[in-house]
């Protein structure tokens, strides 16, 4: 077994009710420590970039692992296209902006933008070869295998043609708007993600060569059922459900290919010389001045309009695209030559979701529905005296999405709609569900004369369009709304309901670690905490206060709160963890969250681990340190969990020689987080919600199946059980755990 192995295996049995760990880590830790250490070079920080493509990586296997059901690799193919589609937007266009600004500052891994840039093409490049090959050379059969065959345009007889040919004639060719580019009209506008086919034309031999661009519609499914098509063709009465039917093998051809193949009669009496499809990315990351804009409202809406309009920094175009085409494209898009990204087809795995409308159940995971929380449990909005009895009770600790957030957030806040003693509701809305019923019981309660106030963060990216909607929504009920705070994101997740009780007001909160979204919900593991603790109720009174009136609030009684005393804390709380080992005492720290990007706090874990600490961290995507670096951080361990659902949550344990401290709430150890974002994060003191943090952290670090370590140099291996050693998969143990406490509360 190698020492990674064995490091890993130590992690698997390290559990909170453990602590011999610690102790065999100290003892090696100052002695090999190098007393001068220098934290600031350069070697000892990954990446930023390359390490959030390690995390896309770790999503690609789980589309070529072969344990996985078919439909689960084909929804992590297109998951990974959606990453990597923002990842270009965001990150990619982040350096290409440094760049053309000039900038020359190095990242804490010592890397200019430039080199950065060049890095992550090369790198996203191979993911996006591997993607097309995991398709083509595993999925694609797969399903053929399963019936479920996707076919080339030619691979089909000549009736079947015909009726593709009548259903374009009469569906798609309608939706279809050829673009010229000519003396007479400029190059076409290309639209962000759109997939588009370059049409090259000529009248005749002699006649100069002239480009179209079509794009391909987005309402025409992606993926046409070529038996459906035959049917209709036939004069056969289609049945309501005959999309979706298991009987036998069903056949698909690409929206591409059909568009293709029938191209003269979007060009009749011309020559097409050739057809290529292509795909254009654009930068996402449009920047102004806060404190010069009009309004927050104003600068969204032209950072609306001028990301449409921005700098080009990824072309994807089909293989075999003429050199021509693809050098107009490039000429005409402005993108350099290693922006250009020759793919086979399809370009935009999205396409598959068509194939989940198939009745195969056999091909996907087993469906889970939330459960409810034994607290809540027969509670609802029509009692809402029992609801808050309840929290007031005792602090309630949620987890979803193995709780259901309908029965437990969306009941909390309908109860305090409805509830006559109820005289306030506060909340902030970072992202929410187009639909989302969390708004429409706000607005519920404004007209049952509730003061409400929310907090609408307009800047979250690529929800500004809808979160302005809702703003504005919310403003025609007569709803106090903030929109966010200058040069701060806010990014919390907390609501507060002031309700009178027996003469006195009584204040009820939640702290979450996700969004009030009922859709991502289901899909992201979330912990939320209700609690009628006074001390935490009068600190989000004094952060609603600083989003809504002019406040600069200094101090918190419980709530540690960014850019306030975040940073300040965690330091603190790492720190006295070094002390304690430094003393001999018991110290450790498992550190649960999205990303761990901020080099101040890697360079206090890499303290820490020196002064003998054991440090466990799960990090799922970006992790800048670099664990197991003998004298520096053997002492530390980095795990991903990846698998069916999203990990969300953010959990932070500081063992404090026995007497720990549990946190839970929205931000991660991100330099944005940390200071320039508004986060809340809440300790957890009771004893049974501590023991529930204790088995979400011990089923992920034993987790033998979804879970991989990390190595010093970045690289992750995937744990798998050894010979005769049981399967520990988390997220099936906590949807276990789920079940196992409803029936448990059925019982009672």
């Amino acid at each position: 077994m190698s020492d990674d192995e064995a490091r890993g295996g130590d992690s698997q049995t390290r559990h909170a009710s453990q602590r011999t760990a610690p102790v065999r880590a100290r003892e090696r830790g100052d002695e090999s420590a190098p007393a001068d250490a220098d934290l600031t070079d350069p070697t000892l920080y990954l990446n930023r970039e390359l390490s959030e493509l390690a995390f896309h990586e770790r999503v690609l296997h789980e589309a070529i692992d072969d344990r996985n059901p078919l439909f689960q690799r084909v929804k992590f193919l297109s998951i990974l296209t959606s990453n990597l589609d923002e990842f270009f937007m965001k990150r990619v266009g982040g350096l290409k902006q440094q760049m053309a600004a000039g900038v020359s500052e190095l990242s804490p891994d010592g890397r200019t933008p430039n080199q950065q840039w060049s890095l992550v093409l090369d790198r996203a490049r191979d993911l996006l070869d591997r993607q097309s090959d995991c398709f083509h050379d595993l999925v694609r059969p797969a399903l053929a295998d399963a019936g479920i065959e996707i076919v080339g345009y030619d691979d089909l007889a000549a009736d079947e043609q015909a009726a593709l040919r009548d259903y374009f004639e009469a569906s798609v060719l309608p939706t279809l708007t050829p673009l010229t580019f000519e003396p007479a009209h400029p190059f076409p506008f290309i639209s962000n993600l759109s997939l588009s086919l370059a049409v090259r034309t000529t009248e005749g031999t002699e006649e100069p060569t002239k480009f179209s661009r079509v794009k391909v519609p987005g309402n025409r499914p992606r993926l046409v059922n070529v038996d459906e098509r035959v049917g209709d063709a036939g004069g056969k009465e289609e049945s309501a459900d005959s999309s979706v039917s298991a009987a036998g093998p069903v056949r698909f051809v690409p929206l591409v290919a059909v568009i293709e193949r029938n191209i003269d009669l979007l060009f009749p009496n011309v020559e097409v010389i050739d057809t290529s499809a292509f795909r254009v990315t654009r930068n996402a990351e449009v920047r102004r001045n806060e404190e010069v804009a009009e309004g927050l409202i104003t600068m969204i809406e032209d950072v609306l309009r001028q990301r449409r309009f921005a700098t080009v920094v990824r072309l994807e175009v089909e293989s075999g695209t003429p050199e021509a085409v693809r050098d107009l494209l490039a000429e005409q898009l402005d993108v350099d030559d290693p922006e250009v990204f020759e793919r086979d087809l399809p370009l935009d795995y999205g396409a598959l979701a068509s194939l989940f409308d198939l009745d195969r159940p056999e091909l996907e995971v087993a469906p889970w529905t939330p459960q409810p929380h034994p607290r809540f449990a027969g509670r609802s909005a029509d009692d809402p005296d029992s609801v808050f009895a309840e929290i007031a009770r005792k602090d309630v600790l949620v987890h979803h999405p193995y709780h259901s957030f309908t029965g437990t957030v969306g009941t909390f806040l309908a109860a305090a709609a409805a509830d006559p003693d109820v005289l306030a509701i506060k909340a902030t809305i970072y992202r929410t569900a187009p639909d989302s019923e969390v708004i429409e019981t706000l607005i519920e309660a404004a007209k049952n004369g509730k003061q409400v106030a929310v907090m609408v963060e307009l800047k979250a990216r690529f929800d500004e369009e809808n979160n302005l909607r809702w703003v504005r929504r919310l403003e025609e009920e007569g709803i106090h709304v903030a929109y966010g705070t200058i040069g701060l994101k806010t990014h919390t997740k907390t609501a507060l309901v002031v309700r009178e009780e027996d003469d006195e007001v009584r204040l009820y909160s939640h702290v979450a670690t996700g969004n009030y979204h009922s859709q991502t919900a289901k899909l992201y593991t979330d912990l939320g905490l209700f609690t009628a603790d006074p001390d935490i109720g009068q600190d989000l009174v004094r952060l609603f206060n600083f989003f809504t009136g002019h406040s600069r609030q200094e101090t918190y009684r419980k709530l540690l709160v960014a850019p306030t005393n975040l940073r300040e804390e965690m330091t603190r709380l790492v720190r006295r963890e070094a002390d304690h080992a430094r003393a001999g005492r018991d110290a450790r720290i498992v550190a649960k969250m999205n990303a761990l990007e901020d080099p101040a706090m890697v360079r206090e874990l890499y303290e820490a681990s020196m002064a003998g600490v054991d440090i466990d961290l799960v990090v799922r995507g970006i992790c800048r340190l670099r664990p197991g670096i003998e004298g520096l951080s053997e002492n530390i361990s980095v795990s991903s969990v990846v698998g069916r659902f999203l990990e969300h949550s953010r959990i932070f344990y500081f063992e404090n020689a026995g007497d720990p401290d549990y946190y839970v709430g929205s931000a991660d150890w991100m330099t944005r987080n940390l200071d320039r974002r508004v986060e809340a994060v809440a300790p957890v003191e009771d004893p049974e919600h501590r023991a529930e943090l204790d088995a979400v952290l011990d089923a992920l670090l034993s987790d033998n199946r979804r879970r991989w370590v990390m190595d010093a140099e970045g690289r992750y291996e995937q744990r798998r059980p050894g010979d005769g050693e049981p399967v520990r998969e988390a997220h099936r143990e906590l949807m276990d755990r789920a079940l196992g406490e409803a029936y448990r509360a059925g019982d009672d």
